[in-house]
């Protein structure tokens, strides 16, 4: 009698045990998967406004092309037309002295030029039979933008040719004499180009030249 009544108790007490932590087990089971649910789902970040600003400022910052300060696209060869003849304002001598190179936008839109050009000496119709001119560059390039029709200037100063007819070159060497020039422009190609009149005479193969510019030369 006392065992099975000692049974009954042991029972009992089980039963009311069991249901206490039925209420923590539960809870617990809910937490686990609850977590289980947060480990798998992505977490998704949404930027914070410093990162959105830094981000803009690389955006900004980044290069659009290649499009010279000027806000105008760099202008193409195909979009310029050069013409060259001797300066009013030149060494004394009987040489060319100086000569201004104009560029002329003949295409349909605004384009850009900029920086010192590069000079070499050649035959007509011969540009890649060219002497490039050792250039000294004067002043500082600043960017032109060239609406259609618009134009811009260089100017060229050759070592003077001294003397009478058949001239000569202070430093004893034999001046030069070509036919035509091949003007180059950061970007824009080269260009081959006579003087309206007469033929391009200079002295040591040596050119100083201004950077393009809006404003034309004397």
């Amino acid at each position: 009698m006392r065992d099975r009544h000692g049974i009954r108790v042991t029972a009992a007490a089980l039963a009311a045990i069991a249901a206490t932590l039925s209420p923590v087990t539960a809870q617990t089971a809910a937490a686990r998967t609850a977590s289980a649910e947060t480990e798998s789902t992505p977490t998704v970040s949404t930027p914070t406004a410093s990162a959105r600003s830094a981000s803009a400022s690389l955006a900004e910052a980044a290069p659009t092309g290649t499009a010279p300060a000027s806000g105008a696209p760099a202008c193409t060869p195909e979009a310029l037309e050069a013409t060259a003849y001797q300066a009013a304002h030149r060494p004394p001598g009987t040489g060319t002295g100086a000569a201004i190179v104009e560029f002329t936008n003949v295409s349909a839109r605004a384009c850009g030029v900029r920086g010192h050009p590069t000079v070499a000496v050649a035959g007509n119709g011969s540009p890649e039979r060219n002497l490039p001119l050792q250039v000294t560059r004067q002043g500082s390039a600043a960017p032109v933008r060239l609406a259609p029709g618009g134009r811009a200037w260089v100017k060229l100063t050759f070592v003077p040719v001294l003397g009478g007819a058949d001239g000569y070159c202070a430093s004893g060497t034999a001046p030069g004499m070509f036919p035509s020039l091949v003007v180059g422009l950061p970007g824009a190609g080269k260009h081959q180009v006579a003087l309206v009149e007469g033929e391009i005479t200079e002295c040591d193969n040596k050119v100083t030249v201004t950077a393009v510019s809006a404003t034309r030369p004397a």
